[in-house]
């Protein structure tokens, strides 16, 4: 199934599903408009943004190459925090110098590639800019997500975010990989299944929920083991072989997000 189309027919799949359990208990409700710009946020930069950019590189960069940047959130979280009330400590400066750092060690060969104009070079580059685009995109949600003031629960917002992320989706993959040819089986039918209404409705609504009550550099933190997950799988799985400059990058931007967790709790237990 085209990358597109999966992900229109996940968030699809996945309003339809809670559409169906709120209704079913009466609890329907058209969002407030005080709730419209968390819905617009979450929808349009989270679900569509994030989901479409990452689908679309991973046709240009491996898939421990591509889950370690676009779980970068929380350098991005941190480096943001910046203009928001309070301060950021030296122990955060150190580490958004590591993570970028990282960063650049993993994305230059390709961006200049990408800017040379040479070969696959220039898909992989494409793909990284995605990759990081996507990521500050999920990262401007978690901090919208911790200062909005809720009028709604975040399950009576979920399958309008939804929606909202699932139409423009469907008409991309329209516009860009046209009408689809599906050979459905079982396994892709059980694939889309745990992907749209199960994975995509528990994951999202559990990530607002406990994202309104926690610190943003905290809640980004909570993806910390995605990357390293991530990379080991690519390896075990799909028998990828990280380059040195991959596993480089790789220490960097972990040991980074490392350093901001160690400091946060420090800071918590002296209180």
């Amino acid at each position: 199934m085209p990358p597109l189309w999966m992900a229109a027919l996940r968030f699809s799949s996945a309003a339809a599903c809670l559409f169906a359990i709120l209704w079913r208990r009466g609890e329907v409700r058209v969002p407030p408009r005080s709730d419209l710009p968390i819905v617009v946020s979450v929808g349009v930069l989270q679900m569509t943004a994030f989901t479409a950019l990452g689908a679309l590189a991973m046709q240009h960069v491996g898939a421990g190459h591509a889950v370690l940047l676009a779980y970068t959130t929380p350098l991005w979280v941190t480096l943001g925090s910046v203009f928001l009330p309070g301060r950021i400590s030296g122990r955060q400066l150190i580490a958004t110098g590591m993570g970028v750092s990282g960063i650049a060690i993993v994305c230059l060969p390709d961006l200049w590639t990408l800017f040379s104009r040479r070969g696959t070079g220039a898909q992989q580059g494409s793909g990284d800019l995605m990759l990081v685009v996507g990521a500050i995109c999920w990262a401007v949600v978690i901090v919208h997500v911790r200062h909005h003031r809720w009028r709604s629960l975040p399950l009576a917002l979920a399958p309008w975010q939804m929606l909202l992320a699932g139409v423009p989706l469907a008409l991309a993959a329209l516009i860009f990989e046209g009408v689809p040819s599906i050979h459905w089986t079982a396994s892709l039918a059980m694939l889309v299944v745990f992907i749209g209404p199960v994975a995509t409705c528990i994951c999202f609504v559990i990530s607002a929920e406990v994202g309104r009550r926690i610190p943003p550099v905290t809640m980004s933190l909570a993806t910390l083991g995605v990357p390293i997950t991530g990379l080991v799988g690519s390896v075990v799985l799909l028998d990828e072989m990280p380059s040195a400059g991959l596993l480089a990058g790789f220490v960097l931007i972990v040991g980074s997000l490392a350093c901001v967790l160690t400091g946060s709790r420090r800071e918590r237990s002296g209180r």
